[in-house]
């Protein structure tokens, strides 16, 4: 038997689907990529792949995102210490990898991602792991700033978190050709 939604869920899932829209198109796309890919649920280099250089990417990506299942059983219900060496680290390298493809210009639009990707469980731990990730080598000196920047104090200093999952998970949405209307008499 199916789960009755409640109107809090419909509410929940347009304000999910607003946040989503406030994302530029390229982020759109990498989020429904990502979730492709961290989710199975699609062949991601068929749907995706627009020449060679994103194929190399999904191809990384799927590798990155072999930790997940790990991530996923290895998230710590508290903040006990020994607990987040085996979770954190590989989190860290995920999401050093989603902020290197430069289509996750913001925090906002990490947290949407890994929401997701991982479950409401993980929201104590993604401004640590996206602080981490932002601040590596790996990217321009601007992009750290402008990824750093992004997060609010709010976000960084919280006092606790909803354990509420995700409603809303985007996918690929077929174009439509518009078809023209016979000319009608008047």
């Amino acid at each position: 038997m199916g789960t009755r939604m409640r109107p809090a869920d419909g509410t929940m899932t347009l304000a999910e689907m607003k946040e989503f829209a406030t994302f530029s198109a390229a982020t759109q796309r990498y989020i429904r990529r990502s979730l492709d890919v961290g989710l199975h649920r699609e062949d991601a280099m068929k749907r995706w792949s627009r020449d060679l250089i994103e194929a190399a990417s999904i191809r990384a990506q799927s590798r990155i995102y072999l930790r997940l299942d790990h991530i996923r059983e290895n998230v710590p219900d508290d903040s006990g210490l020994d607990a987040v060496e085996p979770f954190f680290a590989p989190l860290v390298t995920i999401s050093a990898f989603d902020l290197g493809q430069d289509r996750l210009a913001s925090f906002g639009a990490y947290r949407f991602l890994y929401e997701r990707l991982i479950g409401a469980n993980v929201r104590p731990w993604l401004p640590g792991a996206f602080c981490a990730a932002a601040a590596l080598p790996h990217l321009h000196p601007e992009k750290r700033r402008t990824l750093l920047q992004s997060i609010s104090e709010a976000a960084a200093t919280a006092p606790g978190w909803s354990n509420r999952e995700p409603c809303f998970y985007p996918e690929w949405v077929d174009k439509v050709e518009e078809k023209k209307l016979p000319n009608l008499p008047n």
